[in-house]
């Protein structure tokens, strides 16, 4: 019985450590290790440091100017961080935002939801709404994990189950398996959100990694 339990506290531990190794990636990089890896791998992909600041990479991202930001949490990376260069007008960055969020819509890597949930609509006062109602546009996405991994982590959090009652839950179970693939999704977010900036907008995007993200434990 005890070496039943030991091997079964050892897969689960692996299957936690392989888990954090199934991050968050931009452009194919897990969003991981030290920044300065993290920068060495994205001038691999084309991108240079900027003349006012060798820690921001700049250049095209998904058809726009961007500058690039890499973000740590006790020396780890945790966020990729893009913003345009280019400021736009109220309609044009009604546009794009609703053009990005068919994009990530339309994207099988990304789980999300119904596309009419993130448009803004064409006659929206923009302006008015960040100013007067202090509104937020911003659209959350989350990358996918591999159906036959995210299955052996689901027996792995479930152990008191046999694979046959994993795969016919009772209600009570498929709210706790929805809770536990919801909890664990949400560690692989890509969000983006309109900037205003003297009257005029940009977009700035983020991948985050939540599992190097400050928890507290600094406190």
């Amino acid at each position: 019985m005890k070496k039943l339990l030991s091997i079964t506290m050892l897969l689960i531990s692996s299957l936690f450590i392989y888990a954090q190794q199934d991050v968050t990636k931009f452009l194919g990089i897990p969003v991981d290790g030290s920044k300065s890896e993290m920068i060495q791998k994205l001038k691999a992909k084309g991108y240079t440091s900027s003349p006012l600041d060798k820690d921001v990479l700049v250049g095209e991202f998904n058809g726009a100017d961007v500058n690039i930001h890499v973000v740590t949490n006790n020396n780890k990376v945790y966020r990729i961080m893009i913003c345009d260069v280019n400021n736009i007008d109220e309609r044009a960055i009604q546009i794009r935002f609703n053009r990005l969020c068919e994009q990530f819509v339309n994207n099988s890597k990304y789980s999300s939801l119904p596309l009419e949930e993130y448009m803004i609509p064409d006659d929206e006062d923009i302006s008015y709404e960040i100013t007067v109602h202090k509104k937020r546009y911003e659209a959350v996405f989350y990358q996918k994990t591999d159906e036959t991994f995210m299955a052996k982590q689901i027996e792995a959090a479930f152990p008191q189950y046999t694979k046959e009652q994993l795969a016919n839950p009772s209600e009570e179970l498929r709210a706790e398996i929805v809770n536990f693939v919801t909890q664990y999704i949400s560690k692989k977010a890509v969000w983006f959100m309109i900037n205003e900036r003297l009257g005029k907008y940009c977009i700035t995007m983020y991948y985050d990694n939540e599992y190097n993200n400050a928890n507290g434990e600094d406190l």
